[in-house]
């Protein structure tokens, strides 16, 4: 059985990308959800994962004796396990997947203005700000300018619902994102706040978003916003 370590899912994209990907393709798992204390080297959050991984971070997927971590390794193990669970769009040739890979590995590495700025906070509303932060950082601005031309292209390209058609990992790398679109109220052209609104209505990141919000538990130091929730 597989087992999917996660942290608080109010506030944990990296988590919440496997974990949407594997409930709403049928990879079946088991959650263990390690809770944030602190990140300090000797909190409970890090010793219990350092065991798992060197990184002492999550997400990790744990299958029988073996750890797997950072999200990316997750979704290549997941799509040579599972090869048919849908883990990278379908396609006669391997264009689609090459692409699909491409623009999670941009995710991945990029948009570091969007995540630094805008951290994930799925129970709050935050749109004073969010129009804060749009009005004093352009850097926010591009990394949403790319989101909106890379979104656009692939919804007409493929003709939706989801960026390939059928949803994926690529949907699921993105979610996080869309959380952070809500939350903040960034202003993005109506078939993108459309796609956002497909995203939330996904059964398994529905899942995790009243999970998120029955969580009631509030991390300060993923907070530097609030002071208090």
């Amino acid at each position: 059985m597989l087992q999917l370590y996660i942290g608080n899912k109010n506030y944990s994209s990296w988590s919440m990308r496997p974990w949407v990907a594997m409930r709403q393709l049928g990879i079946a798992f088991d959650e263990v959800m390690v809770r944030f204390d602190s990140f300090a080297p000797d909190s409970q959050f890090k010793r219990t994962l350092r065991p798992l991984t060197p990184t002492g971070t999550v997400p990790v997927l744990v299958h029988d004796d073996l750890a797997i971590w950072d999200t990316l390794a997750i979704a290549e193990y997941l799509a040579e396990t599972f090869p048919q669970a849908g883990i990278w769009p379908a396609s006669v040739t391997d264009r689609a997947r090459a692409r699909a890979r491409s623009l999670c590995a941009e995710m991945h590495s990029g948009f570091t203005a969007l995540r630094s700025h805008c951290p994930m906070n799925i129970e709050a509303q935050l749109p004073e700000v969010g129009a804060k932060i749009w009005a004093e950082q352009a850097a926010v601005r591009a990394n949403v300018a790319r989101l909106v031309d890379m979104w656009s292209e692939l919804l007409q390209s493929h003709g939706g619902p989801m960026l390939f058609g059928r949803f994926s990992m690529v949907d699921a790398y993105f979610a996080p994102v869309c959380m952070r679109l809500h939350t903040y109220g960034l202003p993005v052209p109506p078939a993108i706040a459309d796609y956002v609104q497909r995203v939330r209505a996904v059964p398994a990141v529905q899942a995790w978003i009243t999970q998120a919000e029955a969580e009631h538990d509030f991390r300060d130091f993923d907070e530097p916003y609030r002071t208090q929730r």
